[in-house]
């Protein structure tokens, strides 16, 4: 429900990390954030489809390498990286050849960082939130982390997969909360009295849970993923000439 993606905690990071001062590739502008932290030392490079989400990242942050591509077709030699880093994005991709891609650009060794914020309802006001919001879309507040999992536990270029969640809470004032709600497509697009319906039972739910002044804390996990990459089941084998490491495929 945010507009923005909430800040990863840092026992994801610590997790995560790679050890290796390798050049590290960001798959996508929402995974640009994490792999600045996850690539501490070694270049990064950006790939992502959209030129403007490419030159605002490289205003942002000066000696980032920025280059248009799409995740299944990778416009980089083989071995190029030694981290490879996917968030918030595997679930939306065709998993066969994205993978392949992520396989075929790491060295021998690399690894697989894959993150995905989803909702966390064990939390009861959240579960009564939901409830109400489903009563205009029965889809709010869904959010599955099972697809990233099985296209990870199904890749023969990953064969060991490793799997952590890590809690995150982010806090939400009244309005803040309220203006995530409207923001939603099925209740900005409601008729004006069942939206006002929904926007009065989200306010007073809010005050019916939040111990003021403190802000309600929105729950989330953040799961993740890390794998080393298996280059033995490419289509051809990997090569290893005298002037460095050459993969066919």
């Amino acid at each position: 429900m945010p507009s923005q993606r909430p800040a990863l905690p840092q026992s994801a990071f610590d997790w995560l990390i790679g050890d290796r001062p390798e050049p590290g590739l960001a798959v996508g502008a929402a995974s640009l954030t994490p792999a600045r932290h996850l690539v501490r030392s070694g270049s990064l490079t950006l790939v992502d489809r959209g030129p403007r989400r490419l030159a605002a990242a490289a205003h942002r942050h000066p000696g980032l390498t920025t280059v248009a591509g799409a995740p299944d077709a990778l416009p980089f030699a083989s071995c190029s990286f030694g981290q490879v880093v996917v968030a918030e994005l595997l679930h939306t991709l065709p998993p066969r050849l994205s993978l392949a891609e992520f396989a075929r650009v790491l060295r021998v060794g690399g690894t697989l960082a894959v993150l995905q914020t989803v909702r966390d309802d064990s939390v009861p006001w959240v579960r009564r939130l939901a409830a109400i919001l489903r009563q205009l879309d029965p889809t709010a507040m869904t959010s599955d982390e099972s697809a990233t999992g099985a296209a990870l536990a199904e890749s023969r270029y990953f064969p060991t997969v490793q799997q952590r969640r890590f809690r995150l809470w982010v806090p939400a004032t009244k309005p803040e909360l309220l203006a995530m709600v409207e923001r939603l497509p099925a209740i900005s697009s409601a008729e004006p009295t069942d939206r006002l319906d929904v926007l009065s039972a989200v306010g007073a739910l809010y005050d019916g849970s939040a111990r003021a002044p403190e802000p309600l804390l929105l729950p989330y996990s953040v799961v993740c993923w890390r794998a080393v990459v298996d280059h033995t089941q490419l289509t051809a084998p990997i090569e290893l000439p005298q002037d460095g490491l050459r993969i066919s495929i």
